[in-house]
């Protein structure tokens, strides 16, 4: 979790009335990343319920998303950030998601693909914008967002939706985008940042891009409403 991903779930909450309860798989709060990992907070009022593997900081209950104990069609939204490269089998966690989810339900998946290998349990998987669409092809729509350099991204993510939501419209998505501009940033240290400016000088943008690039992003619409 970093202070870009909190922004863009921020900004979703805040373009969009995604509906309750909400379930966010991999909520367990890493000591030192509360402030930032603490996404029950963007949510005043609805209810909301932290899954993970582990107890501990953020989780209500202990479950493995390849089968979670959520009765189908009986979670409103699912938001799981920076967590499927951690799942053995990631389909079935996508699986299980979709199963959950009601009708009308909301999935917001980020995951990492320009970053250092980490735990817990292990890290697997890494995912392309192309990747994500792919494995949410049963929402019929979709917004899909890279972070970084276009061809490198840092992460990837999608706020897909059930059959039963309505389109997204432009308005919408103009409001997002804009929400995504105010909130979805990642700062970087002057001191890092001169010295990645150095190397770019030195050696070519394409080494330095994803540090270079912490506040740039990208996303698509997929069947935006006319």
């Amino acid at each position: 979790m970093n202070q870009f991903l909190r922004g863009m779930v921020r900004a979703s909450a805040e373009t969009f009335d995604l509906p309750e309860p909400i379930l966010e798989v991999g909520s367990y709060q890493v000591a030192g990343q509360e402030s930032v990992a603490d996404l029950r907070s963007l949510f005043p009022g609805k209810k909301y319920i932290g899954v993970d593997k582990r107890p501990g900081p953020g989780v209500d209950c202990v479950a493995d998303v390849e089968k979670l104990p959520q009765p189908s069609g009986s979670v409103g939204t699912a938001i799981a950030v920076s967590t499927f490269e951690h799942v053995p089998r990631f389909w079935r966690a996508f699986e299980e998601v979709y199963r959950v989810l009601r009708p009308d339900g909301v999935a917001l998946i980020a995951c990492p693909f320009y970053f250092y290998i980490h735990a817990f349990p292990s890290d697997y998987w890494r995912f392309t914008p192309a990747a994500l669409e792919l494995m949410m092809d049963n929402f019929p729509s979709k917004i899909i967002g890279c972070h970084g350099p276009k061809r490198r991204p840092i992460n990837v993510w999608t706020l897909a939706f059930r059959e039963n939501c309505k389109p997204v419209t432009g308005e919408q998505f103009r409001h997002y985008q804009e929400r995504l501009q105010l909130y979805a940033r990642q700062p970087v240290r002057w001191k890092k940042k001169l010295r990645y400016t150095v190397g770019r000088l030195l050696f070519g943008r394409r080494p330095f891009a994803p540090y270079l690039e912490q506040d740039h992003w990208e996303c698509q619409c997929r069947n935006l409403a006319s």
